[in-house]
């Protein structure tokens, strides 16, 4: 790197720090938590045997926003949907997931939580139950002879995966370009320069897009703290944990546009028997939420007493 762009970044990295307001210097106070409950019809998620994700979603995003509201009353809890069908309306997932995170940064959102369900591929199974005589034939011409040989008679079926479980996922670090093109889009809406910004201005100065780069780090860091918090309450529940991971594929994008910390937490696998009926059953919906709630205070706590950064 050009040593005079290198020693001129760290000037500006330097001035932001010294000059701009003590929000723009990442004090973080949590005053709007998105919920968003996965799915919606059309598009009903996976199933189990009885069950379809984007009910139970729904079910536990409600819990979820009822406890929040109880616990912080000071805080705005917002959902991205309260009812069976895909938000606003929509009829296709795709627009449906992109509202989501239009919703979450127009309503200047603190912290996003997604609820869904997992999925796995059923276990198949075969056996042999019998036998059948093959007729074939060797050779050509007078040499040509029949032949028998015996061949085995299977028998197919599949059972109910046996995975199961949570998860709970962050943005892949690889996307943390594409998650700072939506905070750069948003902090300014956000009125994290003030009024002194020229309003005809369309391009970033130097000294945004640093700040847009920082708060990206900053809210990659807070959104895999949130997210150990999560997966630590259910494991204090008893549930079984697969861990905190990150996501670039299937559902990254509410986790890359919300220009916020966000998480998506795979409540368990409704695949599978046991947790399926967990998921449906009101204890096991009300633990859910208990356990999202809990982290979302002590992460409250933590961000706002300045401990995680």
């Amino acid at each position: 790197m050009n040593k005079k762009i290198f020693f001129t970044s760290i000037f500006f990295l330097f001035a932001i720090c010294v000059a701009l307001p003590v929000t723009a210097q990442f004090t973080h106070q949590v005053k709007t938590i998105i919920i968003d409950a996965g799915h919606g019809y059309p598009d009903g998620g996976a199933h189990g045997a009885y069950s379809h994700e984007a009910d139970v979603a729904l079910a536990v995003a409600k819990n979820l926003a009822q406890k929040l509201h109880d616990s912080l009353p000071q805080c705005k809890i917002l959902m991205t949907r309260t009812d069976a069908n895909l938000p606003n309306g929509m009829s296709n997932a795709h627009d449906a997931n992109r509202w989501r995170a239009e919703f979450a940064n127009e309503n200047h959102g603190d912290l996003f939580i997604s609820i869904h369900c997992n999925d796995a591929s059923p276990v198949y199974h075969s056996e042999v139950v019998g036998h059948r005589n093959v007729v074939y034939h060797t050779g050509r011409g007078k040499h040509r002879k029949r032949r028998v040989r015996r061949a085995p008679i299977y028998h197919y079926w599949t059972s109910p995966s046996q995975v199961r479980g949570t998860e709970t996922y962050v943005w892949a670090v690889n996307k943390n370009d594409d998650k700072q093109q939506f905070i750069q889009s948003n902090q300014d809406s956000a009125g994290l320069y003030g009024e002194d910004r020229d309003s005809t201005q369309v391009d970033m100065t130097p000294e945004e897009k640093i700040m847009a780069s920082i708060r990206t780090r900053k809210y990659f860091s807070r959104s895999l703290q949130l997210a150990n918090l999560v997966e630590d309450e259910y494991t204090d529940q008893g549930r079984s944990s697969r861990g905190v991971k990150q996501r670039d594929d299937k559902g990254i994008w509410v986790l890359q546009a919300t220009a916020m910390p966000s998480i998506l937490t795979e409540i368990g696998f409704i695949s599978n028997p046991d947790d399926e009926n967990y998921m449906n059953s009101a204890n096991g919906q009300n633990q859910i939420a208990l356990a999202i709630t809990q982290a979302v205070l002590t992460y409250k706590n933590l961000v706002e007493s300045g401990k995680v950064h």
